[in-house]
Parts: C-alpha cells; sequence; structure tokens
C-alpha cells in the first residue's frame, strides 16, 4: 500500500488513514515524515551541498527515500523553506 496523496492536503497513514504528527505546511506543499529518524534523514539529504546520483554504470532504478521525495524538496533554491519546515516539526514535537 503507498501513499497516495493530494500534495496540498495533510499527509495520513495509508493503514490507518489517521494524519501523521511529523508534518508541517509550506507554500510548495507539505514536509512529512512517519518518524524523528525519517525527518532526520529528510534533513541531512536536504542540507547536503553535494547529493551523488547513481553510477553510470548502475542500469537498474533506484526508489530510495530521497528518490522518492517530491521534486520541489529536491531543489536547492527551497533548502532554506524546507530546513525551517523541518526546524517547525521539531519545535511542535517539545510543546507537546
Amino acid at each position: 500500500m503507498a501513499l497516495q496523496r493530494d500534495r496540498y492536503e495533510p499527509a495520513a497513514d495509508p493503514y490507518f488513514g489517521v494524519r501523521l504528527w511529523l508534518q508541517t505546511e509550506t507554500r510548495h506543499g507539505w514536509v512529512w515524515a512517519y518518524s524523528l529518524e525519517h525527518l532526520d534523514l529528510i534533513r541531512r539529504f536536504v542540507q547536503a551541498s553535494l547529493r551523488e546520483g547513481i553510477p553510470w554504470h548502475d542500469h537498474g532504478r533506484r526508489m530510495t527515500v530521497v528518490a522518492r521525495l517530491p521534486a520541489w524538496m529536491q531543489q536547492a533554491k527551497n533548502r532554506d523553506e524546507v530546513l525551517r519546515a523541518i526546524a517547525r516539526i521539531h519545535v511542535s514535537l517539545l510543546r507537546t
């Protein structure tokens, strides 16, 4: 089962249908994660100044977690906005 959703609507768990706790809205769409580890992985990917691609000799397409991120999250011009959104998620956890 996959997480099929509209990028302008909050994310929900595909099995239980409940809204995810680790999410916040940006002007491009929602930033969400299943766990703090998932959120940290997204943060480290977005923060990286150099992102290595699939080697030229590897003909199979790898669908890693970060490869499945929306294109707007992968663009360097949106880096600051995505990192601010991740920081908002962390702050919201401290308030609860």
